[in-house]
């Protein structure tokens, strides 16, 4: 089994197509959603998406409704989508560092509020994570929670049909419809997209983070939107939001992805304001 991982490098650029319907959403843009803000304002299903459920669209075929068969990283990208949105929204944090200042690895998540979240996935991965003792690392976490992990006495905290549940929150939304298709031996439920401005707006958030908004420094970049980054080329879906470029805007933005994929992690941690378990997230899902 392939883990998320041992993966290294850049996915290689596949095919140009048309240029992304060129929208904005200066009200996602102007809102940054961090562990201290509203929660409520945060789970309007009507306004934003989750990291676990922009990472999806980002992987799912528009017209077909699923993602590419050959994809065996988005499973675990989409559990740290979970901590990392744990995270923001205040609920789970790191243990601290101490006098040895322990690498981000090796630190333990830490229950910080029960409070639901009002998401299933989310509250589920909550609790487990609070009723776990002694304490796990992040790496552990995205084990357990995937199903990967070799212990079977942690095979109970396994999330199962993450991109089926995620997939029907997206149909909730308006995003996707559900239909079956029939693959010769076997049918299987879809989700083509219905609207494809959440998209659009979405790979078009992704570009601009990385082009006409590029900060060359992680620590003044939303959070957010530097998870999904980071998630996304994880769960090799980030291709997907890159495809559409130019070519010179292509490697403009795949050089500078690979800046982000060469910070050192543990040093991001000691700056003002920072999220520690966002880069334990991300340095456990790019070793």
């Amino acid at each position: 089994m392939t883990s998320v991982y041992q993966r290294t490098g850049l996915v290689q650029r596949r095919t140009a197509s048309s240029h992304a319907q060129d929208t904005s959403d200066s009200r996602d843009e102007s809102r940054n959603y961090d562990g201290e803000d509203k929660v409520e304002d945060h789970d309007s299903k009507e306004t934003r998406l989750t990291l676990m459920e922009e990472v999806l669209l980002l992987g799912l075929k528009d017209r077909e409704g699923y993602t590419s068969f050959w994809n065996d990283c988005i499973s675990s990208g989409l559990r740290g989508c979970i901590l990392i949105e744990l995270a923001l929204r205040g609920r789970i944090e790191l243990e601290k560092a101490g006098m040895r200042r322990r690498s981000l690895v090796n630190r333990k998540v830490i229950c910080k509020s029960d409070t639901p979240t009002g998401d299933v996935l989310l509250d589920e991965a909550l609790k487990h994570i609070k009723e776990t003792q002694p304490p796990e690392t992040v790496q552990c976490w995205i084990e357990y929670l995937s199903g990967e992990t070799w212990n079977p006495l942690k095979l109970r905290y396994q999330l199962r049909n993450v991109r089926e549940r995620l997939a029907k929150n997206l149909v909730e939304k308006g995003v996707c419809t559900t239909e079956k298709q029939n693959f010769l031996l076997f049918d299987m439920t879809t989700h083509p997209l219905t609207d494809s401005t959440f998209k659009q707006r979405l790979i078009k958030k992704v570009q601009d983070s990385v082009l006409t908004r590029w900060t060359n420094d992680a620590h003044r970049m939303d959070k957010r939107i530097l998870s999904l980054i980071y998630l996304a080329h994880a769960s090799d879906v980030l291709e997907n939001a890159f495809a559409p470029l130019s070519d010179d805007d292509y490697e403009v933005a795949m050089k500078r992805v690979r800046e982000l994929l060469d910070l050192e992690f543990d040093n991001e941690t000691m700056k003002d304001g920072t999220n520690e378990l966002m880069w334990a997230v991300i340095s456990t899902i790019n070793k």
